[in-house]
């Protein structure tokens, strides 16, 4: 029996606004389609939040049995500088001030994309496809919409009717925005733009001389609207309809909008049944911003060449950051709050380390069962990390607990606790084991080994005075040593 037999999952679904039991249209299979990155730049640190939300859903969907189809695209083509269906193809733009080819952009970005994600130990999806792949796709599904009277033609460009859409559809319905308040809005067209109406937008644009990414169409030289390729690959490799849609906040209007009324146009039918939405990632109170130089990218957090941060970051740090908030919150990136990261990180590891030392006992003082189901519990409610690390920490009490004798468990219990802790802490939430060493720290645990050995001695030498001053000081600068039938060890608070 698998898991996701007895672990049923409540999420949050962003069309309805409320959590609901998680089934999908075929038992023991997923299907989850995430929007990926544009790659004209290095990929921004808010999107990595993003992609690492959607990694841990996917880590976990496995963990429970299922079998999960996850489509990450790459978007190569057809993003405009504007939603408004206006400006250059950003990556066009990027070849033509650097005077490369689009596909050198493409192909810089994508390579630094992918050694992002590996370095912050990402499972990869199981398909990636690129809208410039997918070009056939993309013109098939316009001239079904065109066939249902949802789009029209002009001047070799096609646009969407959002007015005749929504006299028998909801545009909107996922953004909660109403088509009457789009349309008060809006400022009135200037009569230089093909569209009807100000809220129609592109399914093909018509390439101008200048622009070099352009494929032939029934209708002219040119190139997919931005909104279209994500309904062509999800729907080419996850169905019709399909189980989950991911993608940032700030893709829920207009680029999530349009999907479900391209799918409804050409299909007839709403294409995924839970829509996910993570949220924003601010940098110290403040959205992050180019323009206003308040970013930081993840090579230089991770390399400590920035000037935010006053130290580098191991990538399972920043890992252990990001599922210490719900998807659903707005995160905020802080020294302070990276630096509290790394302390409660490596305690879990010093922790997870001392595992295998553990003896086990006849029998059990401790429900390790309950404490089990208590870390389902929390990924079975929407995902939520931040609970399911604060059991993790009752367990490295146990385990400090189960060293120094206060508390037994039986060999089954035992492995039950081991098991289920490298479950959760490397298979869920995707961290890599580490010391204090690793960080950088050796000389500290060198130091205090020393002092350890000092105090031995004085206790050995019945100097209890001086026992006592090594053990105090220590814990004023926030080292605990504690005392257990194998030895003493120590903590850093």
């Amino acid at each position: 029996m698998q898991l996701f037999q007895h672990q049923q999952i409540k999420l949050y679904n962003s069309l309805t606004g409320k959590k609901e039991t998680f089934k999908p249209i075929n038992e023991g299979y997923v299907g989850m389609y995430v929007c990926g990155p544009t790659v004209y730049s290095n990929v921004h640190l808010g999107n990595v939040r993003t992609f690492m939300s959607f990694d841990m859903v996917f880590r976990y969907l496995k963990h429970l049995g299922y079998k999960v189809r996850y489509v990450r695209n790459i978007t190569d083509a057809g993003h405009l500088e504007n939603d408004a269906d206006v400006g250059e193809d950003k990556i066009t733009k990027k070849a033509r001030l650097e005077q490369i080819e689009p596909m050198e952009v493409v192909q810089r970005y994508t390579v630094d994309f992918h050694n992002i994600l590996n370095t912050l130990n990402f499972l990869p999806p199981s398909i990636e496809p690129t809208a410039t792949g997918h070009i056939i796709e993309q013109i098939e599904l316009i001239t079904n919409i065109i066939d249902n009277g949802f789009a029209y033609e002009v001047n070799g460009s096609v646009y969407f009717d959002v007015h005749k859409f929504n006299e028998t559809n909801d545009y909107g319905k996922l953004s909660k925005r109403k088509l009457e308040d789009l349309i008060h809005n809006t400022r009135e067209l200037d009569g230089q733009s093909d569209k009807k109406n100000p809220q129609d937008f592109a399914l093909w644009k018509k390439a101008e001389p200048q622009h070099i990414m352009r494929w032939p169409s029934p209708w002219s030289d040119g190139f997919p609207g931005w909104h279209l390729e994500c309904t062509a690959m999800s729907t080419k490799y996850l169905g019709e309809q399909f189980d989950i849609h991911g993608g940032g906040m700030d893709l829920k209007f207009p680029h999530h909008e349009c999907e479900i009324a391209q799918n409804e146009a050409a299909k007839g039918k709403s294409p995924v049944n839970y829509w996910m939405h993570a949220n924003m990632l601010e940098l110290n109170g403040q959205r992050m911003s180019k323009t206003t130089g308040n970013t930081v990218n993840p090579d230089e957090l991770l390399s400590g060449n920035n000037k935010f941060f006053n130290k580098a970051y191991a990538p399972s740090v920043i890992r252990f950051f990001n599922a210490q908030s719900s998807y659903r919150s707005v995160l905020d990136l802080t020294d302070d709050g990276l630096l509290a990261s790394e302390k409660g990180f490596y305690r879990l590891m010093d922790a997870v380390n001392l595992l295998d030392d553990l003896k086990a006992s006849e029998t059990s003082s401790l429900d390790v069962n309950a404490w089990k189901q208590k870390c389902y519990d929390a990924m079975n409610d929407d995902f939520n990390s931040p609970i399911l690390i604060a059991h993790l920490f009752e367990a490295v009490k146990y385990i400090n607990q189960i060293k120094e004798g206060s508390e037994t468990l039986s060999t089954e219990d035992l492995n039950t606790l081991k098991t289920t802790i490298n479950n959760f802490v490397f298979d869920v939430l995707g961290l890599v084991n580490a010391t204090k060493s690793d960080s950088g720290t050796d000389k500290l645990s060198g130091a205090v080994d020393i002092l350890i050995k000092l105090r031995q001695e004085a206790r050995a030498n019945k100097d209890f005075a001086l026992s006592d001053k090594i053990r105090d000081e220590l814990a004023e600068v926030g080292i605990q040593l504690k005392d257990g039938k194998d030895g003493t060890t120590f903590s850093t608070n």
